[in-house]
């Protein structure tokens, strides 16, 4: 049986973003992104098909645009920065659906808290640009419970509403480079 060559493709930061979108007072919806972050694929064939992805943002690069939010969202209230400085994110399964579509299963790491998640995955395409490197883009959605994985703070309006909804939808434009 032959070994298979195994192709490591990096996460292209300055071609690539990580954002997160969470409803407000549950009429409006706050997004936010991940400034630093690192990532990887690796395997062995054409189509990556049943590769794996290592992927991890720093905490303390969250960004809403807001400075006072931000400061919450990383405060012990949400993400705890200062104990958990680290979002890590490990493949189990990446499949191939159709010609585009790929189903990403993995182990979502946030606040010390480890869950399973299940992504979807569009191929974009690849391409070699114009300095030579082979390129690869990707748009993975998908949804989460903040509060599974131990972001609980919320607070009730006058009228009863909560002011941050437990779901948190992600949504990432991925580049890779080829190495």
């Amino acid at each position: 049986m032959e070994n298979a060559v195994k192709t490591i493709w990096k996460l292209d930061t300055d071609h690539s973003e990580i954002v997160f979108k969470v409803k407000h007072l549950m009429v409006s919806t706050v997004t936010g992104s991940f400034r630093e972050f690192e990532g990887q694929l690796e395997g062995g064939q054409e189509d990556f098909n049943g590769a794996s992805i290592h992927f991890q943002a720093q905490i303390a690069s969250i960004d809403t645009r807001n400075a006072q939010r931000d400061t919450h969202v990383k405060s012990a209230d949400f993400f705890n920065a200062e104990e958990f400085p680290q979002l890590k994110f490990e493949s189990k399964e990446f499949t191939k659906l159709s010609e585009e579509k790929y189903r990403l299963i993995g182990d979502l790491e946030i606040r010390g808290n480890q869950r399973e998640v299940s992504l979807d995955v569009e191929y974009n395409g690849s391409v070699v640009d114009p300095y030579g490197q082979y390129k690869a883009g990707f748009e993975i959605t998908g949804k989460i419970s903040r509060k599974s994985f131990g972001l609980t703070w919320n607070a009730v309006t006058e009228k009863g509403s909560i002011v941050v909804s437990d779901e948190v939808k992600l949504h990432m434009h991925v580049q890779l480079i080829r190495q």
